[in-house]
């Protein structure tokens, strides 16, 4: 299982990395500046090929991969016509911003393939009953199928619970269902509660007490044309949620601890998938985080950069080599603390640490008994 995982998580890293530098290979070839090196994996290069101009190679550490471009830093610009820094901020700007490009256009792609394909999607069919509840007092039973909410059709379990909690200022509901074969109708009392949403923010919402059938579900497909706007869609969906807890983490509505996650937390995910469809989810939910995350004002990452051409454009000429090196040094030592809060974070709310403590305690205990 952990090797599966491992295999998994190897495979969609090394694939939304290697995107992500594509973008940024395909961009500084179109913009006239040469690429030295393009590799999939980190440190010792076990197999390499010389093209024209650029190196491909495959290094051991299969964590990603990177692009190197010829004078891509001040420290080894030379003033060649083909180096990075010899081009003006316009070109500069569209070498850097297409790596979280591609990353967005791989999440559009793979939810365009989800809705394309199809996924899974619960039916209305009732699993079970919240004792004390509406549906419950009003005679609603397991096995029943719900068909509509106030004359409204509903064929899906999150459309039936959206056209329920959406009328939450009601007393009650008009609930049409199917039980061996015959349609009944019920009015049904509606509570209030206070829940979490996706955000972790409490929001009132009304319930009448059913619990899904996760053994009945259906696989939900869509056209292919149809699919494309559907993924872009679902594509800006989880864009605004991002930024939306970005700000609530700023604002500390909701807590950091609980919602960054890092390898760890990644590779915990990866490993629960079970099916190509929970796989190719992930993939996209990922590749687009990553964009998002890459586009952060903060060197080294490429909204960094972003943020330095923008101080170029204002100040109508680039900072000096020892500002560019300072605030770099200062952004590296930032983005590694970052990883370390990140990492130890993941090890202690996936009870990692926990768990290796209670080892060392047994450990221990037979050495003094």
């Amino acid at each position: 299982m952990m090797i599966a995982g491992i295999i998994k998580f190897l495979f969609v890293l090394t694939v939304m990395v290697i995107v992500h530098e594509l973008g940024h290979f395909i961009a500084a070839r179109k913009t006239g500046v040469r690429v030295e090196t393009f590799s999939i994996g980190f440190g010792k290069k076990l197999f390499r090929r010389k093209g024209k101009e650029t190196e491909f190679a495959v290094s051991a550490i299969p964590l990603g991969g990177y692009v190197t471009m010829a004078g891509d830093t001040l420290d080894n610009y030379q003033g060649k016509p083909d180096e990075f820094f010899a081009k003006p901020a316009s070109k500069r700007f569209a070498i850097v911003v297409c790596g979280p490009v591609m990353n967005y256009l791989l999440g559009i792609l793979l939810f365009w393939m989800i809705f394309f394909f199809g996924y899974p999607v619960l039916t209305t069919k009732v699993g079970g009953l919240v004792e004390g509840k509406g549906a419950q007092r009003a005679g609603i039973q397991a096995g029943d199928t719900i068909t509509a909410v106030e004359n409204v059709r509903v064929q899906y379990w999150d459309d039936m619970v959206g056209a329920i909690r959406s009328r939450q200022d009601q007393d009650s509901l008009k609930i049409t269902l199917v039980r061996a074969g015959q349609e009944m109708t019920y009015e049904v009392q509606l509570v209030q509660e206070t829940l979490p949403d996706a955000l972790k923010q409490k929001r009132k919402v009304g319930l009448i007490g059913i619990r899904p059938d996760f053994e009945t579900t259906v696989v939900m497909k869509h056209g292919f044309w149809q699919s494309l706007p559907l993924g872009i869609g679902k594509t800006w969906e989880l864009t605004t949620l991002t930024y939306k807890a970005f700000w609530y983490i700023i604002t500390r509505k909701i807590d950091a601890r609980e919602s960054v996650t890092g390898p760890v937390g990644i590779w915990e995910l990866i490993s629960r998938t079970k099916t190509l469809n929970e796989i190719m989810v992930l993939m996209a939910v990922l590749s687009i985080s990553l964009a998002i995350f890459n586009l952060l004002p903060v060197p080294p990452l490429d909204g960094g950069h972003i943020l330095f051409m923008i101080i170029e454009k204002l100040r109508g000429k680039p900072l000096d080599k020892k500002t560019d090196e300072i605030v770099g040094r200062i952004g590296w030592g930032l983005f590694v603390l970052l990883g370390v809060a990140v990492f130890v974070n993941d090890l202690i709310r996936l009870g990692v640490v926990q768990k290796a403590a209670v080892l060392m305690q047994k450990i221990v205990g037979r050495f003094i008994h």
